[in-house]
C-alpha cells in the first residue's frame, strides 16, 4: 500500500525569488508568480499546507496588459460606508499605486481563505528596481513569457 507523505514544517525549505515585471503581461505574470507562492513548483506540494516560496516583484509600474485593457479594466474599492464605493481605470491606477495591481491580481489566484491570506503574505512588490531584501539573496525568476505581443 502507497503512503501519501505530508511534509511537516521543519523540513520545508524556503526560497527567495525576484522577478522584474517590465515589460511582462499582467496575467502570465500573476500566475506564475502565484504558483510559486502556493508551493507548486516544488515535489512536496501539498494543497493544504504553506510550501511556497518567497516573491520579490520589481519594477511593477512598468507592468503591461494587452488590448484596450489600459483603459477600460476597472479597479473597484468600497469604503464601506453608503455611496463609498470608488471606480479607478488601469491607467490612473498605475499612475496611483502601480503596485495594487499586481499585487490583486494575484491575490485573486490565490485560495480565498486563510491559507491564502498566509501564501499573501510571502508577496513583496515594489514599484522601482530596488528592494530591501537584498539581504535574502533572491535568485531571479526567469518567467516563461518574455515580452508582450501587440
Amino acid at each position: 500500500m502507497n503512503k501519501t507523505t505530508i511534509p511537516s514544517i521543519d523540513s520545508i525549505n524556503r526560497h527567495w525569488y525576484l522577478v522584474d515585471a517590465e515589460n511582462q503581461t499582467l496575467g502570465r505574470l500573476a500566475t506564475e508568480v502565484a504558483s510559486v507562492l502556493r508551493g507548486k513548483n516544488k515535489p512536496n506540494y501539498t494543497p493544504h499546507l504553506d510550501t511556497g516560496d518567497f516573491v520579490v516583484v520589481i519594477n511593477a509600474e512598468k507592468i503591461q496588459v494587452t488590448g484596450n485593457k489600459a483603459d477600460q479594466k476597472l479597479y473597484r474599492r468600497h469604503s464601506g460606508r453608503p455611496g463609498g464605493m470608488k471606480v479607478e481605470t488601469f491607467s490612473a491606477l498605475q499612475d496611483r499605486i502601480p503596485e495594487r495591481i499586481i499585487e490583486t491580481a494575484i491575490k485573486g489566484m490565490l485560495p480565498h481563505n486563510s491559507l491564502g491570506r498566509q501564501l499573501f503574505r510571502k508577496l513583496k512588490v515594489y514599484k522601482g528596481s530596488e528592494h530591501p531584501h537584498a539581504a535574502q539573496n533572491p535568485e531571479t525568476m526567469n518567467l516563461h513569457s518574455s515580452s508582450i505581443a501587440q
